[in-house]
């Protein structure tokens, strides 16, 4: 079954009831935790026990992920005893998505009995303190698409779901990213762990050197194309939400500097610093 166009993106309650049911049907675990990966991240799912992987071609209802670095695969398994569920690869804004497609899955999620979200992204790093393969945690977001109007959250509301107004002030657990702080000073990773501000651009073209500017003065440290519509739509339906940027590439705020922003170098810095936010992650799991 084909994902509504983006001229649409409306799902009804049956419908997302009509993909969870289905994955329940075709799968033994019964995960409290689900992980959306970014660009070059899917390694997490690698990690996970017992596996059953389901092409998102055969989920009902799902969309399918366009972008290299993004493999389309859902993975039911247990990482460290606790059972959870992985998406290897998202969806864009960018690949013609409407928002409520891009963030299907978290109603999905939801619905299946998922409590807690991990989100990860690979980002363009505006704060001149950060390094190339500095991990973020994300502490707060900049909705751009959203100022524009694009939320995922217009239209009718299904109270099934959530309230009309969901708070997004508390979009970021702090208990979550208490242990994530523990959890890198535990695995030595904490020399390279920044906390902060992302912000969501629409994508796909990177952003000008004036526009980098302009987000830093509004308080951005990352930029990068995801991860905000799926933390709206988690918060709506009451999950907990932990965010964490991997830095890929410094923007370029400099009229005379040369450097280019491109995804071949997103993911291959991506793979250097896979396996420590790989570890990060596995092992913070086991304290939630």
């Amino acid at each position: 079954m084909e994902a509504p166009s983006c001229s649409s993106g409306r799902y009804s309650y049956e419908e997302y009831k009509e993909t969870a049911d289905w994955l329940r049907d075709h799968t033994e675990q019964r995960p409290k935790v689900a992980i959306i990966c970014g660009s070059g991240l899917g390694g997490l799912a690698d990690l996970l026990q017992n596996k059953t992987v389901l092409s998102y071609e055969k989920i009902p209802h799902f969309p399918v992920s366009t972008v290299p670095g993004h493999a389309g695969k859902l993975v039911f398994g247990s990482l460290q005893g606790h059972e959870c569920v992985c998406m290897q690869g998202r969806f864009h804004f960018y690949e013609g998505y409407a928002m409520q497609t891009v963030t299907f899955p978290v109603r999905v999620f939801k619905l299946l009995g998922v409590e807690t979200m991990i989100v990860t992204n690979a980002c363009g790093g505006l704060n001149t303190n950060y390094s190339v393969g500095d991990i973020m945690l994300i502490k707060d977001h900049i909705n751009m698409p959203g100022f524009a109007g694009q939320n995922p959250l217009c239209g009718r509301n299904d109270e099934r779901f959530g309230d009309r107004f969901p708070c997004m002030s508390d979009a970021y657990d702090r208990d979550l990213m208490a242990l994530a702080k523990q959890t890198a000073a535990e695995q030595g990773c904490d020399s390279f762990l920044q906390e902060g501000v992302y912000c969501m651009v629409a994508g796909p073209s990177y952003e000008t050197i004036a526009e980098c500017r302009a987000l830093r003065m509004m308080g951005a440290d990352t930029v990068g194309m995801s991860t905000v519509p799926e933390v709206v739509v988690a918060r709506h339906c009451g999950l907990r939400v932990l965010g964490l940027s991997l830095v890929t590439n410094m923007t370029v705020t400099d009229y005379d500097s040369h450097e280019k922003a491109n995804h071949k170098e997103v993911l291959e810095t991506t793979r250097h610093r896979a396996k420590d936010l790989e570890r990060l992650v596995s092992h913070l799991i086991t304290k939630i």
